[in-house]
């Protein structure tokens, strides 16, 4: 995604050039550690199951599985790295683990960013206005898993009733949904012949029970600010610590991905103190 979608112009076609600067160093520090921290927690689970230590060691492996989708987020941009099918295939690998397909989910993405809050466009918008309890459902992550679930198996059958989806995409993405459904159906298959419970135990349930944390995070972003087209009034950056940004890949500062979506998550900071600084905090 290499266009602006904020209403105002911020940064100077030079400066927008040196933060647009990809790295496919910086790609690898950051997905590497973040894997690395998934199969360090996964093993640490292993050598505790039986124990009460593995609720906080399954909590930390969930939370981190999680949070992967914000590396599969920023590698739909082709931000990650700068050898640009890199981009493409760990997105692929990442939704498959993330039951969220990475065709349909850039396409509904970069409907998000070129319609950022408006209820009939936005592509992770449309739905009906919270209520309390559907709220509560949705960051109790009930409602998040059945429309990813259901949506998979309704896309596989050819079925598309996103209104973000149009005719050019929607063959691809009935392939990928049908390429998932596969894919988990060997590993079901797998599991049964090996009579393994490992990809319950370090994968589904996790991700499943920790999707509240994650949850919170996303509804941060836009959730009861402005519905008019300008970026720096309808989209929140938080402030938080390191670790959270390095969980997260800079995703904190939120307004400055949606002012300039071509600037890598590692420049990100630069990107905000500049936008603070020119239209303040």
């Amino acid at each position: 995604m290499e266009e602006t979608f904020s209403t105002r112009k911020l940064l100077q076609t030079n400066e927008l050039k040196n933060l647009n600067q990809k790295s496919d160093l910086f790609g690898f520090l950051q997905l590497g550690s973040h894997v690395g921290t998934i199969l360090a927690l996964g093993y640490t689970h292993y050598l505790v199951l039986g124990s009460w230590w593995m609720l906080l060691t399954g909590a930390m492996l969930g939370i981190a599985i999680n949070f992967l989708y914000a590396g599969q987020h920023e590698l739909s941009h082709w931000t990650v790295f700068k050898t640009k099918y890199l981009n493409e295939f760990f997105g692929r690998v990442i939704g498959f683990i993330m039951l969220f397909p990475r065709d349909y989910d850039q396409v509904m993405h970069f409907a998000h960013h070129r319609w950022t809050q408006d209820w009939e466009r936005d592509g992770e918008l449309t739905r009906a206005p919270y209520t309390l309890g559907s709220y509560f459902l949705w960051m109790s992550g009930i409602t998040y898993w059945r429309n990813r679930l259901v949506g998979i198996i309704r896309r596989a059958r050819g079925i598309i009733i996103e209104p973000y989806i149009g005719v050019t995409h929607e063959g691809k993405i009935i392939r990928e949904s049908r390429w998932h459904l596969a894919g988990y159906g060997v590993i079901f298959l797998i599991s049964l012949y090996l009579e393994s419970w490992a990809a319950v135990t370090f994968w589904l349930v996790p991700m499943f029970l920790t999707k509240p944390v994650h949850q919170l995070q996303n509804t941060i972003e836009h959730l009861g600010l402005s519905h008019e087209a300008d970026i720096l009034n309808n989209t929140r950056s938080t402030r938080t610590n390191a670790l959270m940004r390095w969980l997260c890949w800079q995703m904190p500062y939120h307004t400055a991905h949606h002012s300039y979506p071509s600037v890598p998550f590692w420049q990100l900071r630069k990107l905000n103190e500049k936008i603070e600084s020119i239209a303040g905090p």
